[in-house]
């Protein structure tokens, strides 16, 4: 029996296939033009015509579905978006300094005195600046521009899938990607992976199109997009490039001679693209631009091969908050094959990972035959690349990994399930085809049961409807040849809702909640357990790992921790430990570590108390999500603000960016994140406080000590060196030291 796929092959060429529109051809001058076809006349209606009708060849409901998936996509992610607040406070402290200062926007720097960026390149930060710089600093000025990306992607991978397959499958791919929780969870919130999320997907289809024709520009603009990739999240954006370029080098219509030298030139544009600010950073003089976050030396082009790049495989990290976790365990969670179907990471992306892999075998068993430029393989190929490729390393780095790093799968998946349902459906009389359908229905289904088991006090009855509802669908979908075209699309819907259910419940939740702090992750409480992250309103941060059971505020935010498995490493109580001290989730000391201060938090090892003063301690509220600024300390603060370039300094970045948010003055974050970065060194700081640059110093935060895997104590000195010399201010829970007044054997309070 010949397939719809085998009937509509050409040899030696690109390959039209009945699911989808015949690709585009080369441009050619005919020596006679051709006939008008129906709908030719389209270009000349109005405008508003145009974008409402789409193609001429789409079905009339085409265009006005893919606009309502979009419209309904923004909608959803703008959905009370303020409850996060300034959502993580690192990068939008580096907002409001670039909002500020164009120097701090160039550089990506956390403050507008440019002492030093964050830790990663700042392209991702240049949208919501400008957002900032136009609208004011707010909620919905940080936060729109991400929901922006989210609703961009849906249409990049719509329009990818649609134009090789058909538009129901590029509404599919939309909806999938749409409805992924930490899809719902990243697109509503400022970290890199939105940018990120979008940026491959646009590669990706660049890729096909380049596929289709054979025409350089589309490989040219696939480097453009990789290089600004990696000036959004450095060499992340490079996962997928050997799967691409191997499939573009095998597949593509020239000859081999033309795609070599297509992929050369895409290599350029890459380097260009992604290259112009790493070599301005690098040629500045480091005495004139901020420091580098996050590197031990200054450097940008350190900070991507070790911190960012090596160092997030095998968890060599210097400075950061400790190794990974290779085999069982680690405060990152446990490495291995089915690290993306974990309890700490499954709920956020794996809902249709099954049905993704199923579906991609499946589209190159059908396009077996076929010639070696056939688009439907290639973009199988190009799709399903990226996802392996991706996933793989995901599941094996050992270095710091969090639950929202997935997002990069979403585009991947949604794509795949696209395909591969509509060019299965096009083969439902072949048994092999509708025996597959079942099979991704009651995969589906069982991996939902699962996930849904797993928080087995949310929507108890949701299990159970999808996966009595995805059975029914896959008994249908394997006579499906027998149904009739009414029952056959009945089925195929039922089991298309009862594998959304699951992921569709998890994002309206996630959009139903503010998320704040370093860490967040999508999903009712318990469903995902790794490490420790935030859940709670605007200017707090909760923690979700190694609090056993309790419900008590950390930071500004309320813990989720009665499923907390992974903590820092070192022991303690429960199920996570800190250094030298447990987290047993009560407000006591614990080993060598503080106990709770002005931030709510628990303190690491080596220091005092968070909320009176003691040094190189810091809290978890300093750490993840910084602290809660009362109006007494912003008081305190602002006055005779503009008489100094920081009117504080504090030991890591979160602690500095709240005071920073609160009181819109730029606050020096000594040691970067973790407070490991020797920046400034103890003789700096020296020279900046008997300049008069620097106001006050703010007692907690950060690690203090070189963190627990290695990095500079500079910040201990300062601290020691502060505490020794300067008069101390307490201000409600809250101590300060006035770097313009020494010591005079007191202090004072307000």
């Amino acid at each position: 029996m010949t397939t719809h796929y085998e009937q509509s092959t050409h040899q030696g060429g690109a390959t039209p296939h009945a699911w989808g529109p015949p690709p585009t051809a080369p441009p050619q001058t005919p020596a006679t033009p051709p006939a008008p076809a129906p709908g030719a006349g389209e270009p000349q209606q109005p405008l508003t015509r145009r974008l409402w009708r789409g193609r001429p060849e789409d079905p009339r409901w085409a265009r006005p579905a893919f606009l309502g998936l979009l419209l309904a996509t923004g909608l959803l992610y703008l959905y009370d978006l303020s409850a996060s607040g300034y959502a993580n406070s690192f990068y939008s402290a580096a907002v409001q300094a670039g909002s500020k200062s164009w120097k701090a926007f160039f550089f990506g720097s956390l403050d507008a005195g440019n002492a030093i960026t964050v830790d990663k390149p700042p392209a991702s930060l240049w949208p919501m600046a400008l957002s900032v710089r136009i609208f004011g600093l707010n909620s919905w000025a940080i936060l729109v521009p991400e929901v922006v990306m989210g609703v961009l992607t849906v249409a990049v991978v719509y329009a990818a899938v649609r134009r090789r397959f058909s538009p129901a499958a590029g509404l599919i791919a939309g909806a999938v990607l749409a409805l992924t929780p930490v899809a719902a969870l990243m697109f509503r919130f400022n970290n890199p992976d939105a940018l990120l999320a979008l940026l491959m997907a646009l590669t990706v289809y660049f890729v096909v199109r380049g596929l289709e024709d054979g025409r350089t520009k589309w490989l040219v603009w696939a480097g453009v997009a990789v290089g600004f990739a990696f000036l959004t999240k450095t060499l992340q954006a490079f996962l997928i490039l050997p799967a691409l370029a191997l499939v573009y080098g095998v597949c593509a219509p020239v000859r081999l001679r033309k795609r070599l030298a297509q992929l050369g030139l895409a290599t350029v544009a890459l380097v260009v693209s992604g290259g112009w600010w790493v070599a301005i950073v690098e040629l500045w003089p480091a005495s004139s631009r901020p420091y580098i976050g996050g590197s031990q030396n200054n450097s940008f082009l350190e900070l991507t091969f070790g911190y960012n790049g090596l160092g997030r495989i095998n968890g060599d990290e210097t400075g950061s908050v400790g190794g990974g976790g290779g085999g069982n365990g680690g405060q990152w969670g446990a490495t291995g094959w089915d690290r993306m179907f974990n309890s700490e990471i499954g709920s956020q992306i794996s809902w249709l990972l099954p049905a993704a892999l199923i579906l991609l075998v499946a589209g190159l068993v059908l396009t077996r035959k076929a010639g070696r430029t056939d688009l439907v393989r290639g973009s199988f190929l190009a799709w399903g690349g990226s996802l392996l490729m991706t996933a793989v390393i995901f599941s094996y780095m050992a270095g710091i990994f969090h639950q929202y790093y997935t997002v990069a799968l979403a585009p991947y998946i949604a794509a795949l399930v696209g395909m591969g349902v509509t060019v299965l459906w096009e083969e439902r009389s072949r048994t092999w085809a509708s025996l597959t359908l079942a099979a991704t229905a009651t995969a589906s289904a069982a991996w939902g049961y699962v996930l849904l088991n797993r928080t087995p006090d949310y929507l108890p009855w949701l299990k159970w409807l999808v996966l009595v509802g995805g059975l029914v669908a896959a008994l249908g979908l394997v006579f499906v040849a027998r149904l009739g075209r009414q029952l056959a699309l009945a089925a195929v819907a039922l089991g298309f809702v009862a594998a959304l259910a699951g992921p569709t419940a998890y994002t309206l939740t996630t959009v139903n909640q503010g998320h704040t702090g370093s860490i967040v992750t999508a999903g009712p409480a318990g469903a995902s357990s790794m490490g420790f992250g935030g859940r709670g309103g605007p200017g707090g941060g909760g923690m979700r790992g190694g609090t056993p059971g309790q419900n008590q505020q950390q930071g500004n935010g309320t813990t989720q921790g009665q499923n907390g498995r992974q903590g820092f490493p070192g022991g303690g109580t429960g199920a996570g430990g800190f250094p030298g001290g447990g987290m047993p989730g009560q407000n006591q000391q614990q080993g060598n570590g503080s106990t709770q201060g002005q931030n709510g938090g628990q303190g690491f090892p080596g220091g005092g108390r968070t909320g009176d003063g003691g040094m190189g301690g810091g809290g978890i509220g300093g750490l993840l999500n910084g602290a809660n600024v009362s109006s007494a300390a912003k008081t305190l603060l602002e006055k005779d603000a503009s008489d100094y370039t920081w009117v504080a300094a504090s030991i890591g970045s979160q602690n500095a960016a709240s005071y920073q948010l609160a009181t819109g003055d730029p606050v020096m974050a000594i040691g970067g994140f973790n407070g490991s970065d020797p920046s400034p060194t103890l003789a700096q700081f020296q020279k900046y406080v008997a300049e008069g640059k620097i106001h006050y110093f703010i007692s907690g935060g950060g690690f203090g000590g070189g963190g627990s895997n290695g990095g500079s104590n500079v910040a201990s000195k300062i601290s020691s060196w502060v505490q020794q010399n300067f008069k101390k201010v307490t201000v409600g829970s809250a101590t300060f030291y006035d770097l313009t007044q020494k010591t005079s054997g007191g202090s004072s309070s307000s």
